[in-house]
């Protein structure tokens, strides 16, 4: 994937270097040509982009993602598709994630905790309340800025993941905070996402996760199955009111978990108040404050007794706080629940061998009727309890489908059902059951089926003169996550600070994450607010004055407004506008501002040719060169990926080929030559004779 890197997607998303790879993507720091900014862009991998469906749900699961706003989320900024990547462009983040916090500081006190997982509870209440589950919480996914806040990533890509992966397939980094409705495949909902939050919370105050394991399937058997140690026995220090918070997030049983994030963080916040409270649930599954003293234990030592009673009994009788005659009916009580347990394991042992005997018994059976044995019965055995039976699946079917003759043991009157919006499934598909699927119930129990309506068509409510304010808590109202945008405009019959006229208009559909344009009154012949405006739109809103304004357009840079956008107007916007004023527009011809290009190893040409597109000054200078051949680019006096401003000069040194005044040295022989005898000397010779080569 890293052959993205120098790469220009959509004209718009300079691929710089990776930051980070995951199982689905891979994500890069890239620069946002048009806003000037530094941004994230996630690429899928090429497995997943030549998979239409994934490709579906992934832009379907992005574009509903970039809704969201809070502090506590990154912000998703564009879903795209562009030569052959689909990528979504996010909040840059500098910082580090949870994960890398917890390995270099190992477990965090209390208050560190509260503080992270009240941000993150945060960020789940916001999401929850839009209907987006994130599905994968995890230390990994949660990133620490440097002045201690936190922003939750990745929200809606895991449950496009899912479509792919099983259980063991799954990273061991994610099983081991995997919620156990979505380790048995089953429904998953927003308290799925508390149930990771709370081993999240588990493995800050501790140090390490609630359940380990060889395997993911062992792991997420664990968390199928419940039972973790309290956090108070791995760890000292943890206050029982936050423990309290933690195991009741992680309860294994949906129903006992906390109904949704903000039940959480007012419990959360309780404690931030106050840490020496605890919690003591009561019948509705609400909790109540108590203060941190020892539990009173209460008469009739068999009576089961709430988690909260039994955390405080333990952490009383740890710190030695019980009275002596507490500490005996605590152990009296200890002693009968031990009692109850072994009489529970008994019956259950009994049960399993009575299962087991009668599962044989149906087997003899079997075989005696498939051998002709004279069983009186006609082969088949039941498997299931008398009077039970499994609910079947009926949610994504269309209620056209289901034909109640079809399930003689369960009752589903298709006459009564329930009729609701929704996003998800398409008008006349059931969108949600009771009993859920996979439930064991009752011969002749009654199925009620909710069946969606389809998409819920929001129409744009009529605003015209009503104020600003009215108008966007209006909008706002609507829950659709609308991008609302203010423009002021000139107007004699709307007074100053009204809505003149909205974009789309009264009673058009609108659609989540919209764009939504409120056209303010500035009161009679007043120059409207133009910039960001393209030419064209301009020039139409002041011809709409009619008083005959006369309209001439410059054109500058701009670092602040894209290519043909208005950046500035003269007069002001807000000004008196008299007949016939000229009116000048400045126009955007963008930055001003290039990125030089590598051209080393090109041809004279075509580094000439790109270099001069870019609006480049191009110097050339030749040279000898003995490595690169003539025509070749070998130097280049600004360094590549440096922002210059158009009309710069550039120098580029081409090579002329080898130098020829460079002679070729001769070779040397391959064998040496037999030396020669030197002549005699005579009286003609004054000098010595030389020694022969």
């Amino acid at each position: 994937m890293e052959n993205y890197i120098g790469r220009l997607l959509d004209n718009r998303y300079e691929i710089l270097e990776v930051i980070g790879t995951g199982g689905m993507a891979v994500v890069y720091r890239a620069l946002d040509h048009r806003l000037n900014r530094a941004v994230a862009v996630k690429i899928l991998k090429d497995e997943f982009s030549r998979n239409e469906e994934f490709r579906r749900r992934f832009h379907a699961e992005s574009q509903a993602v970039a809704m969201l706003s809070h502090p506590n989320i990154v912000s998703v900024y564009d879903v795209s598709h562009s030569e052959n990547a689909d990528y979504i462009v996010m909040e840059l983040i500098e910082g580090i994630s949870l994960k890398q916090y917890l390995e270099k500081k190992g477990n965090l006190n209390w208050r560190e905790t509260l503080h992270f997982s009240m941000q993150i509870a945060k960020a789940l209440d916001h999401a929850h309340s839009r209907g987006i589950v994130h599905r994968d919480i995890k230390p990994h996914n949660i990133m620490i800025l440097k002045d201690g806040s936190i922003k939750v990533a990745d929200f809606g890509i895991a449950r496009v993941g899912s479509a792919k992966n099983t259980l063991t397939r799954e990273a061991l980094g994610s099983v081991h905070y995997i919620s156990p409705e979505q380790a048995k495949g089953a429904r998953v909902d927003n308290r799925s996402d508390l149930y990771s939050l709370g081993v999240v919370m588990y493995e800050m105050l501790t140090g390490r996760t609630p359940y380990d394991g060889e395997t993911p399937v062992s792991v997420a058997i664990q968390h199928i199955n419940g039972g973790a140690r309290r956090p108070s026995e791995l760890a000292a220090g943890v206050p029982l009111g936050l423990e309290y918070i933690t195991m009741r997030a992680m309860s294994a049983d949906p129903d006992k978990r906390y109904s949704s994030a903000a039940d959480m963080l007012h419990d959360m916040e309780e404690f931030r108040k106050n840490p020496s409270l605890t919690f003591m649930p009561s019948m509705d599954g609400a909790t109540t404050v108590v203060p941190k003293t020892p539990a009173v234990v209460r008469s009739g030592g068999g009576m089961p007794r709430s988690e909260a009673e039994r955390y405080a009994a333990a952490r009383a009788a740890k710190t030695g706080a019980m009275t002596p005659e507490q500490r005996r009916a605590e152990r009296a009580r200890r002693e009968a629940e031990k009692a109850e347990e072994k009489r529970k394991k008994t019956m259950i042992i009994a049960i399993l061998s009575a299962a087991v005997a009668l599962a044989l018994i149906a087997v003899i059976v079997v075989i005696a009727a498939k051998s002709g044995g004279g069983s009186p019965t006609d082969g088949t055995v039941s498997t299931e309890r008398a009077g039970e039976v499994q609910v079947p699946n009926f949610v994504g079917e269309p209620l056209d489908n289901i034909n109640p003759d079809d399930y003689p043991d369960l009752k589903i009157d298709l006459q009564h059902v329930t009729e609701a919006y929704s996003d998800k499934y398409e008008k006349g598909y059931v969108m949600d059951q009771t009993p859920r699927a996979y439930d064991i119930v009752k011969s002749g129990r009654e199925i009620k089926l909710t069946v969606s309506m389809g998409k819920e068509e929001i129409k744009m409510p009529d605003l015209v003169d009503m104020t600003d304010d009215n108008a966007m808590a209006t909008l706002q109202a609507l829950n659709l996550g609308l991008k609302i945008k203010i423009k002021d405009e000139s107007s004699k019959d709307i007074r100053q600070g009204n809505i003149v006229r909205t974009e789309p208009k009264a009673e058009e559909t609108l659609e989540s994450g919209q764009e939504v344009v409120l056209y303010v009154s500035l009161g009679e012949n007043k120059m409207p607010n133009l910039k960001g405006d393209t030419e064209e739109n301009a020039r139409a809103r002041l011809n709409a004055l009619k008083i005959g304004v006369q309209i001439e357009v410059l054109y500058d840079t701009s670092d602040e407004y894209e290519k043909d956008r208005v950046f500035r107007t003269d007069p002001e916007a807000g000004e008196q506008l008299e007949p016939n004023q000229k009116i000048f527009l400045y126009v955007s011809k963008g930055s001003g501002k290039v990125r030089v290009p590598k051209v080393i190893g090109q041809s004279r040409d075509a580094a000439e040719k790109t270099l001069t597109d870019l609006k480049l000054t191009v110097v050339i200078v030749e040279i000898y060169d003995d490595v690169e051949p003539q025509g070749t680019v070998i130097s280049q006096s600004i360094l590549p990926d440096t922002e210059v401003k158009e009309g710069t000069q550039i120098t580029i040194d081409v090579s002329k080929g080898k130098d020829p005044s460079k002679t070729e040295p001769t070779a040397a022989p391959t064998e040496p030559t037999e030396p020669t005898e030197a002549p005699e000397p005579t009286e003609k010779q004054p000098d010595e004779p030389t020694e022969a080569p």
